[in-house]
Formats: C-alpha cells, structure tokens, sequence
C-alpha cells in the first residue's frame, strides 16, 4: 500500500536476509528483523517505498551513513550514531526499492518514556542519555558537517550492554507498534542505568552546508527559525534537544501546538513559544521571509491576541512538583539552548560541559 514493499515472513533479501518479523513501519519505510544468514547474526533491514523520489532520499540517506561510517574510525563520538552494515536494491512488484541494514537496537525512546507514564524518566538516565545524544550530534555537526533534521523520542533508540538487558529490549521491540511488554516493570534502576541510546533515521538529514528543504524537523520539535521560514543549521538539532530534554524529564512535550477554529497549529506553535521564551525581538522577527505570515506589527501576532505568559521554572515546579531549586537548575540548561537567536543557541560541545548535565 503507498508504495511500500509486501514482504512476508521467511522471505530472502539480497539472497542474504532471511525475514524474521516487523519491527515498524513510518511514511517512508518498513523495518524488518532479518537473520543474516552469511554472518549468523540478526539485522534490521529498512526497505524504503518505491515511489520517485524515495530512491533519492535514500542514495543521500546512504550518503550520510558512510560519512558516519567513515568519520567513526577516526572519533569514538560516532558511537552515539546508528551503524549502517549494508545496502542493496531490490526489485518488488516491477519497480526498485532500496534497503539499508542496520545493527540490532532496541525499541525507542518513546516506548521507555510511555512506559513510564506521566511522571517523566529517571533525571540520572536524562541526564546520562542526553550526553550521549549530545556527543552523538557533536560527531555529527563538528567531524560530518550533518544536520540531523528530525531529534525527537522515536529517533533515539535503546541499546542493551550485557546479553540479557539486551534480550529484555529484543523482547520488547514490539512496543513502538503498542503491542509490546511493559517496559518500564521489567526493568530495574540498575538496569535502566546500563542503558545506551543511539541517534537513528538520518533519513531527514541534510549536509550543513546544503539544507536540502525549508520543512524539516517534526512539529513539536521544530526550532523556531524552522517555523518562520528563515535559513536554519546545525543549532536547529539543538532546539529539538531542548524539546527533547524536557520530555524525557517531565513526560510532557514543552511545545504541543494544535490548530483551532481562526489559527493554524504553526500560529499556536509560535504563540506557545512566545508565552514561555518572551517576545520576540523586532530585529529577529522582521528579518524572517515568513514573519508577515504570523506578525501583524512586532511582537503582534495576526491571528492570536490573548497571550498566556508562562516561566519554565515555575512549569516545572507547579505541574511537575520540582523543588525550586532543581526547577532553576534545568531550565539554565535548557532556556540557552532554546535561544531565539541560532547564532547564539548553546552547541552540543557547550551544552554537555553545563553543569546540570555534568552533575
């Protein structure tokens, strides 16, 4: 359906893949767990839709991965970043479909957090995760000169160090499709605290010197220069992290625009970033192409008058139940890399020498 591949179970790739089950499924994709019978080993093989285009997408996607692959022999940071194993095309219903293989990793960010229910993860497995997503995206944007594009809860995938913690995320794949074990009980602190993450999907990728689109990035996790149209870099996978942080530690989204009767969810989305990071200076707001699509005059928005504003540290302490203190020492993480300005947003270098993270 759409394009995609119809792959049945115990069926060969490449003469090499052997089909075990699906892992997922997204607009551009399936995934699939494969044995590979050359090495004895189980892989995930992506085999991307067949529509024009997609093969495009795809021999960039490849691009980025062998840049990864080829930086990783010279940094140790490339550790933080999925491990392409193979590619190959394959012919399906008359027309091509390119697959990439994968290591095995385990569910995603997302499926641990959902587990956890409201209340957000652990902040020592935040804080040890958002290291490694941040050395991860340092090797990126430093050694490949890669934007990620697209850091949000699913990209970000669990990696198990001992045989049984990755059995125990083998056998809860599943989750990510919502039919998966409960996560979150059968893991102990201890567990929890041997966890790895991995950065996956560069598949919205673009090279820093060559954005390839104006619309990147997923809805709640899009940088504000995203949103009005202007020239975007590497500190826009920043402003993603930020989003990120703050979900893994409170299990709610900072940015959760929606549309309404006279307002479309991008004129929420910048008003809800208003309310809690303060206006918008005129210099930034009138230098943006799309500014006269939200703005009326500086720091008017056209379509939404009533302004709710709101401070991150008073969020966490009176819906999160944060001390002041640990309420004021997460948001002078997250508030520098949220900054209007790309120029002046904290990078990933910085934010990891920052002392809540350190701590």
């Amino acid at each position: 359906t759409g394009g995609h591949h119809p792959v049945q179970e115990g069926e060969v790739f490449n003469t090499r893949y052997q089909v075990l089950h699906k892992l997922g499924s997204g607009t551009f994709a399936t995934v699939w767990l494969c044995q590979d019978m050359r090495r004895k080993k189980q892989v995930a093989v992506k085999v991307l839709k067949s529509r024009e285009g997609f093969a495009e997408t795809a021999q960039d996607e490849v691009a980025f991965l062998r840049c990864v692959s080829c930086m990783k022999k010279k940094d140790l940071a490339g550790e933080n970043i999925v491990c392409l194993l193979d590619d190959f095309r394959m012919i399906g219903e008359n027309v091509p479909h390119a697959c990439l293989v994968f290591e095995v990793l385990g569910p995603s960010m997302r499926c641990l957090m959902g587990n956890y229910t409201a209340q957000g993860l652990p902040l020592p497995f935040v804080k040890k995760s958002l290291q490694q997503v941040l050395a991860g995206l340092h090797f990126l944007h430093k050694c490949c000169r890669i934007i990620h594009a697209d850091i949000k809860p699913e990209n970000i995938l669990l990696c198990g160090c001992s045989k049984r913690l990755q059995r125990l995320l083998m056998d809860t794949l599943d989750c990510d499709q919502g039919t998966g074990g409960d996560l979150a009980n059968q893991l102990e602190e201890s567990d929890l605290m041997s966890i790895e993450v991995k950065i996956a999907d560069l598949g919205s990728a673009c090279w820093t010197y060559k954005p390839y689109s104006k619309e990147i990035q997923t809805q709640p996790y899009r940088a504000l220069e995203v949103l009005l149209g202007l020239d975007y870099g590497t500190p826009a996978d920043i402003w993603s992290t930020a989003c990120l942080a703050f979900e893994m530690a409170t299990g709610e989204r900072l940015f959760d625009p929606q549309p309404g009767k006279y307002f479309s969810r991008d004129d929420d989305h910048v008003a809800r970033i208003i309310e809690l990071l303060g206006r918008i200076p005129t210099e930034i707001v009138f230098s943006w192409n799309k500014s006269t699509k939200f703005f009326s005059r500086p720091g008017a928005l056209l379509r939404l008058s009533r302004l709710f504003p709101r401070s991150l540290p008073g969020i966490l302490a009176d819906r999160h139940g944060w001390t002041p203190r640990e309420a004021a020492a997460f948001a002078a993480f997250l508030l520098p890399a949220l900054h209007y300005a790309p120029e002046r947003r904290t990078s990933a270098a910085q934010s990891l020498r920052h002392a809540w993270i350190a701590a």
